[in-house]
């Protein structure tokens, strides 16, 4: 174990880095200056999702914690930080086995003090500067894996631990929805040296001026953040090129460095010298190049490969019957509650829609054995979805449930991805080649506008709460609209090939 030195006292107020900021800063360091310095009547309500993910977070933290009882946890007026650690100092001082939410505080350069408050302290036996014992940081998280930002705060956790207690545990951890996580300190400490040598530089430099660092929008990290639409304006106010598909955070510094910071440069720009600079393939290239052509002049690219197109008829076979598929899911619950099928006649042009729907958690394998039936009964319709879960979520239903005499294999033979063959041969002008951008895009709309995967999440919950079918027919339209959603974009790619089908 590495042993640290005593803190000396700052007199001067300090500026506080804490845990929180520090996960944030991960994420985002635009997020780091808003909170601090932004307008907090620009942010986003939380959504009903944000509401359930918080609720699951809590409700997964006591049943962890619950291994811990009984919990000490120190008393202190709130947010009199200073308080609180000379509380939970004199708590590892007298050795109490384990401390919730215990305040840690150490100094850090200049007239920063690092603060954290990992979920809980737990007394191990070995020396420190409190005496023959010494204290593990322990923190909950409702994630499955153990993200990089859980790593990196837990690291920070057991640095802040090691400056109060005098040596470092030999690890952290994170109690994960499923497993309990050791954080490697010797691969995430220099880590977290660089990051927060990055955070103090932004706590000097950029927040002591009236401009937010660059906005960047990527839409797996954004889409939770309360500052989403604020950023999202600002973005869109100078057409930011983190708006093409295709520019992610890795690629744009170097895109920058070459001169490229608009639509339209990159829409000039060659894919050779592309490739050899952003060190990818150049078919990666050739794409951003089509995408950025795509939104500049607003319309549809194809994408030819040595003046091939490379969609055809075979890839989208015309047949009497169509089927359009879409799953909705509750991860929290591991659970497939719905098979939404659109059966579309092209003979007799009727449209429809069957929904095979878990009205309980216990019945998904009755819903499941339902869709094997329905699909069967269409031997020879092609299945078209958007995306590969609900192919890779048939096989794994297949396996859990058994097939009930239908041939796993001979079904998923029948899929067909349009998702998959609209990014492969078409750029369109739009922002993501999410469903809903898309379908948007080629004129189709949703009957409900709040209707999103997410959503559904909630309404499912809400369903199984209050027995009110509102929640669940909210759900069978939202789904049905996916499936004529999926119709629409495959319909529309369709007649965009024709020209390159005679």
């Amino acid at each position: 174990m590495v042993t640290a030195q005593p803190i000396a006292a700052v007199e001067t107020t300090p500026a506080w880095f804490t845990d929180h900021m520090l996960f944030h800063y991960h994420r985002c360091r635009r997020r780091l200056y808003l909170d601090s310095y932004g307008d907090a009547a620009l942010k986003d309500p939380p959504s009903d999702y944000f509401v359930k993910l918080r609720e699951d977070s809590a409700e997964h933290r006591q049943a962890m914690l619950a291994q811990f009882a009984p919990l000490s946890q120190p008393i202190y007026e709130k947010f009199d930080w200073q308080a609180g650690a000379n509380e939970v100092w004199r708590m590892m001082q007298a050795g109490v086995e384990t401390i919730y939410r215990g305040v840690l505080i150490a100094e850090g350069p200049g007239n920063i003090k690092y603060r954290s408050e990992p979920d809980v302290l737990v007394k191990h036996s070995g020396n420190s500067w409190l005496g023959d014992w010494y204290y593990v940081p322990y923190n909950v998280k409702l994630g499955k894996k153990p993200k990089p930002e859980y790593q990196l705060v837990a690291a920070f956790n057991a640095y802040v631990l090691a400056e109060v207690q005098g040596v470092w545990p030999e690890t952290a951890w994170l109690l994960l929805k499923e497993k309990q996580y050791a954080v490697s300190l010797e691969r995430y400490v220099p880590k977290l040296q660089a990051a927060l040598d990055d955070c103090l530089d932004l706590h000097n430099g950029i927040l002591t001026h009236a401009e937010p660092p660059e906005v960047f929008i990527s839409r797996s990290r954004c889409d939770m953040c309360p500052w989403l639409s604020h950023c999202y304006e600002t973005a869109k106010a100078t057409n930011h090129l983190s708006l093409l598909p295709g520019v992610t955070k890795t690629r744009y510094p170097t895109l920058v460095e070459m001169g490229i910071t608009t639509v339209e440069a990159l829409a000039k720009s060659q894919p050779t010298r592309l490739a050899y600079e952003l060190a990818v393939e150049e078919f990666i290239t050739e794409k951003m190049v089509f995408q950025a052509q795509a939104n500049w002049t607003g319309s549809a690219i194809a994408q030819l490969h040595q003046n091939t197109f490379p969609l055809t008829p075979n890839h989208i076979p015309t047949t009497e019957i169509d089927l359009y598929f879409d799953i909705e899911a509750a991860p929290d619950k591991d659970l497939i509650y719905l098979h939404g099928v659109l059966v579309v006649n092209h003979t007799t042009q009727e449209e429809t829609f069957h929904a095979l729907v878990a009205e309980t958690p216990e019945q998904e394998e009755a819903a499941w054995f339902s869709f094997l039936a329905l699909v069967d009964s269409y031997a020879n319709a092609p299945i078209y979805h958007f995306c590969p879960y609900e192919a890779q979520t048939v096989k794994r239903l297949g396996e859990l449930y058994g097939n009930q005499g239908v041939d796993i294999e001979q079904l998923l033979d029948r899929f067909i991805d349009i998702h998959k063959h609209i990014v492969d041969s078409v750029a369109l002008p739009v922002e993501s080649y999410a469903l809903k951008h898309l379908a948007r895009w080629m004129g189709f709309e949703w009957r409900d506008e709040d209707a999103n995967g997410a959503q559904s999440i909630c309404w499912y919950d809400d369903w199984l709460r209050t027995g009110d079918r509102t929640y669940l027919n909210t759900i069978l339209r939202y789904n049905e609209d996916d499936c004529k959603a999926t119709y629409r974009v495959k319909d529309w790619l369709v007649n965009f090939a024709q020209e390159f089908w005679v």
